[in-house]
């Protein structure tokens, strides 16, 4: 799965949130995901598994508790993209005020 195969899910997509903030016990990503969606509990261990597997999350064993947090390349499929778009339209985006403004100061000489 691309980076946005794994954000296109809603439930994935806010644990990833839930991550971007810090470290989460597998515990409290469960408790959080359940009460928002009513999803059952292997149904959040099943995303967190995906996002393992796809890179998007770490864990680690802490005594009793399985540990979580966001890789720091996780969004880079993202990101990269985005840039590459950004580009395209601001261009756009900065010509459109231009003309904006053009036709403001226009309409104030009439």
């Amino acid at each position: 799965m691309n980076a946005f195969d794994i954000l296109a899910d809603p439930v994935r997509r806010r644990i990833v949130e839930l991550l971007s903030t810090g470290e989460r016990t597998a515990g409290e990503l469960t408790s959080a995901v359940r009460e928002e969606f009513g999803i059952s509990q292997p149904a959040v261990s099943n995303q967190l598994r995906v996002l393992r597997e796809s890179g998007f999350a770490g864990d680690e064993r802490r005594g009793s508790h399985r540990v979580y947090a966001l890789r720091s390349d996780a969004l880079a499929e993202v990101t990269d993209w985005v840039d590459r778009h950004r580009a395209f339209w601001r261009n756009r985006l900065d010509a459109l005020e231009t003309e904006l403004t053009r036709g403001a100061r226009d309409r104030g000489r009439s």
